[in-house]
């Protein structure tokens, strides 16, 4: 029989529920956005976070089990994310994980959402046949997280077979991660939020509208394999504040968004030449630093294969540049799918199963870790 989990994700602002099998056969997968409240923040407010997921849980978890064609009683483990993530957030999925898993008297499971996005590559990997090679170079880039690992089978005696990977941290943003740069500056030039996908759009739409300015390689002392994106996002504001003749176009795409017309479609007309040619060398620098740095990475290391996850890894263009580098390194580049790719429950469902197998539970003091380390 397989081992069915149930997954739980509360950790920023989706509150998810999924059914995996066996860490590979998702069964159900349901996520509950709160994009709508917090748009008009520009960004995740914490209090209003958690009174979501309060309303959420409950039927985003019957609509997993339902979706799933299960009750309750016939799972084998409730899995759920420890953090890292926003405390309030991830109580309201913890105590909700515990309090069910107490009454079912099923074990439960802490997961590490950082490990979540890992595992999230795996699932994807399995649904079309193929197998990451490992040790891999695993770049999870996120608007909360970009950081690099070095991920390979644990070999702690006792553990052998149990699937579960071990972790040594490579490197780290060291301040804006790459999605929140995307959503600071769609903010700075009136485009709304999330500024992930809007502003990967007008990149690809920019064609040949010409650069209105270049930004460099950016360098950091010390570790190489560390990120930064903070300076980018501040060159982005110097470079509007000193164009007067973007006030206007920013002033009437704020207009459009407060009237509720938000889509590329509406957005696309409102921006210059000079603007897109803005947002696309903005994201051809993104780009060129995550992939740059996984790269030399994956090349000091050996790696076998190439992982990349987290919601950035949706990003059209960052999947094609890696790829092209990938291809011409001789290696093999893996992504889950863009549901996969945001934040959802089934990479934790997925993520708890090699910890069951390995014993590794825990049990009704579990707390949220809001800054839970991966490695």
């Amino acid at each position: 029989m397989s081992q069915r989990i149930l997954g739980i994700e509360s950790s920023c602002d989706e509150t998810a529920a999924a059914v995996v099998a066996d860490g590979r056969e998702i069964l159900s997968s349901v996520v509950a956005s709160q994009i709508d409240v917090h748009r008009k923040y520009g960004g995740v407010v914490p209090e209003l976070a958690s009174r979501e997921h309060l309303r959420q849980i409950v039927p985003v978890v019957r609509g997993a089990m339902t979706q799933a064609g299960m009750k309750l009683g016939e799972l084998d483990a409730i899995g759920v994310t420890q953090g890292p993530g926003l405390v309030g957030a991830l109580l309201v999925g913890i105590t909700y994980g515990k309090t069910l898993a107490t009454a079912l008297g099923k074990p439960l499971v802490a997961v590490n959402h950082l490990e979540g996005h890992v595992h999230a590559v795996f699932l994807e990997a399995h649904k079309i046949g193929r197998q990451p090679t490992l040790p891999a170079v695993c770049l999870i880039v996120s608007g909360g997280h970009t950081v690099l690992y070095a991920v390979k089978r644990e070999s702690e005696p006792g553990r052998e077979g149990s699937g579960l990977l071990s972790y040594r941290k490579l490197g780290q943003t060291r301040d804006d991660a790459a999605g929140e740069a995307y959503d600071k500056v769609a903010k700075l030039l009136g485009l709304g939020y999330p500024g992930g996908p809007i502003l990967d759009r007008l990149a690809r739409a920019a064609k040949g509208a010409p650069a209105p300015v270049k930004f460099g390689p950016t360098k950091t002392r010390g570790n190489p394999l560390d990120f930064s994106f903070s300076g980018l996002k501040t060159a982005v504001l110097y470079h509007v504040r000193e164009h007067a003749e973007y006030e206007a176009e920013i002033r009437r795409r704020e207009e459009a968004i407060e009237r509720g017309e938000r889509k590329f479609e509406g957005l696309l007309p409102l921006c210059t030449p000079q603007t897109l040619g803005l947002v696309r060398e903005f994201q051809n620098a993104v780009v060129r630093d995550l992939v740059e740095r996984t790269m030399a990475a994956a090349g000091e290391l050996s790696a076998g294969s190439v992982l990349v996850s987290g919601g950035v890894a949706a990003n059209s263009q960052l999947r094609e540049t890696f790829e092209e580098r990938a291809k011409a390194a001789g290696m093999e580049v893996f992504f889950p799918s863009r549901a996969l790719s945001t934040d959802n429950a089934a990479m934790i469902a997925a993520a708890a199963y090699p910890r069951l197998r390995a014993g590794i539970l825990a049990d009704v003091t579990l707390n949220a870790d809001p800054s839970l380390a991966l490695a």
